[in-house]
């Protein structure tokens, strides 16, 4: 293993690098992580780095949801590959890390593996898969407060020019560490702007999500500023979304295209969107479960609060954008109800695994919603906390799709949040969790 490890650590050492974290994303959405000096590089990789599996189910507070199956006994290994090193501070490295037992088998509350295995089922169905992320998040006063008082003009030109320092630098340090930027604005939110990343495997999508949210972190807080990924930073205020796109192809080509059905979508892809829509109720508490979650997820907000679908219908739940020539991506679905209290890899599991599965079972796509939701007679999603926990915690298809012990952690960390937050008022609970999801 040494010489593997050996040529990497020198070119870490003479780009300054002293000190290598390894992150996990718990069943809350929190990243967490751990450090060793450089020269230990080669353990983190083997052996991996201990962790209690309390890890999983730490709450958005610190506090801990034990279950029946996670109390105070046991340990688990962070491990990391050095080949996914990338720079994201002056003398730190940083990879994605992964959730292991002490026998070196992908521990059950592994959110990365989990991802892994439903990327594996695609090619073993002979599709490949691609995913795509954007980011919205909220700049910061030092004080936790709004980053400016001046009246706040969406993707405006000035809003974004007073920023300009912090965007350049932003784009610098996102190349210096291999984040592939597609675009950034600012957006509708007083202090609000959006990232978006090019797509990639779901993996490593999932990855790029944290890398995305650590540099933005950095850059924000050497321009004194601080980051909100809160669904909702604010009471009252405009949310941060986290929507994932999903595109699907086979030796044939794409299944968004090229065929003869809705918007030119083959039979499979008709199936693949019926399964993300059928899954919808079900993996809400994975894709916008959090206590803030509901706030948001209204009509009018464009987070697609309706279970329904539409060609560039940006209030319904699932977006679907054409391949046109305005569109050099390819035909693909957008998941807007995810937010970023989500832990990334457990919404593209489930976004992908309910595509498979409506691949699976040929599941017949619904109407297509072409105005607002609101005025059709599109199901609203839940919007009470209780009831989309507990309806995850009954789901058969979350259960098949995320595992029983996945469910129970992310269950019972939700139902921490609802239990400290759910009566308190919504000025106090935004300002507590503001932070919560920041890196």
């Amino acid at each position: 293993m040494g010489a593997v490890i050996t040529p990497r650590i020198d070119e870490l050492r003479a780009e300054g690098v002293q000190i290598v974290a390894g992150s996990l994303t718990d069943l809350a959405g929190v990243t967490r992580a751990k450090y060793v000096p450089l020269h230990r590089l080669s353990a983190f990789q083997d052996s991996g780095m201990g962790v209690s599996p309390s890890w999983s189910v730490f709450c958005v507070d610190s506090g801990i949801a034990f279950t029946p199956s996670i109390g105070v006994v046991g340990d688990l290994r962070i491990r990391i590959d050095p080949a996914e090193l990338c720079l994201i501070d002056d003398g730190v490295a940083w990879a994605p890390g992964s959730l292991y037992d002490q026998h070196g088998e992908p521990a059950a509350l592994c959110t990365r593996s989990l991802l892994a295995e439903a990327e594996r089922a695609a090619a073993a169905r002979g599709l490949t898969v691609l995913v795509g992320a954007e980011l919205e998040c909220t700049l910061l006063a030092p004080d936790g407060g709004h980053a400016t008082t001046d009246p706040w003009s969406p993707y405006g030109m000035r809003t974004s020019l007073d920023r300009s320092g912090f965007l350049v630098d932003l784009t610098v340090a996102a190349d210096r560490a291999g984040l592939q930027v597609e675009q950034l604005h600012t957006e509708y939110g007083h202090d609000q702007f959006e990232l978006s990343l090019a797509p990639a495997t779901p993996v490593a999508a999932a990855d790029a999500v944290i890398l995305a949210r650590i540099v933005i972190g950095r850059v924000a807080a050497r321009h004194g500023l601080k980051i909100s990924f809160s669904p909702v930073p604010f009471a009252g205020e405009a949310g941060n979304g986290a929507h994932l796109h999903l595109s699907l192809a086979d030796d044939a080509g794409p299944l968004l295209s090229g065929g003869d059905g809705i918007h030119h979508m083959r039979p499979a892809g008709q199936n693949a969107m019926a399964g993300v829509l059928d899954g919808l109720p079900d993996l809400l508490g994975v894709y916008a479960g959090s206590v803030l979650s509901a706030a948001r997820l209204k009509p009018g907000n464009w987070a697609g609060a309706a279970k329904c679908w539409g060609l560039e219908n940006r209030e319904a739940a699932v977006r679907f954008i054409a391949a046109t020539p305005g569109n050099p991506r390819g035909a693909n679905i957008e998941l807007k109800i995810i937010d970023p209290s989500a832990n990334p890899y457990l919404a593209a599991a489930g976004l992908l695994g309910s595509a498979l599965r409506g691949i699976d079972k040929n599941l017949q796509l619904s109407a297509e919603v072409t105005g607002d939701p609101a005025t059709s007679d599109a199901q609203p999603l839940p919007a009470d906390h209780r009831t989309v926990i507990e309806t995850l915690e009954a789901s058969a298809i979350a259960a098949e799709l995320l595992t029983p012990a996945v469910v129970e952690g992310l269950a019972a960390v939700r139902h921490h949040e609802l239990a400290t937050y759910g009566e308190r008022p919504a000025a106090e609970t935004t300002q507590a969790l503001r932070l919560a999801w920041s890196c």
